[in-house]
């Protein structure tokens, strides 16, 4: 098992080698954080957003769907499901999936969300 300073670690180089045009080296490192602990949110997104990039919507989604994805990161789990669920060809779920999104955007401050 990781300490949480090693898959820090580990996600950092994953994320530098994503940027950099190598996304072998980072698909390698993600799939073992994935492994590792499938509920890691924060890897789930990195591992997601690789295989979307891959054309591979649906290991995308079952990624997306082990995972708990922190407050912070809802944004990234509404847009990569999305994502995922549209380039599978789920055009209808894709738009529940964003609207169910907005909605839990929307609250008494945000009524500026259609």
């Amino acid at each position: 098992m990781m300490t949480p300073d090693e898959r820090q670690f580990l996600l950092t180089t994953m994320w530098l080698f994503m940027r950099h045009g190598q996304p072998v080296r980072a698909r390698a490192m993600c799939e073992a954080l994935v492994e590792e602990n499938p509920r890691d949110g924060v890897a789930a997104a990195a591992f997601a957003e690789l295989l979307l990039d891959a054309g591979e919507a649906q290991g995308a989604l079952d990624a997306i769907r082990a995972a708990d994805f922190p407050p912070g990161l809802s944004h990234a789990e509404a847009v990569l499901e999305t994502r995922a669920l549209r380039m599978a060809g789920r055009r209808a779920e894709a738009d529940s999936r964003w609207r169910r999104y907005l909605e839990s955007r929307k609250g008494t401050e945000r009524k500026w969300i259609a």
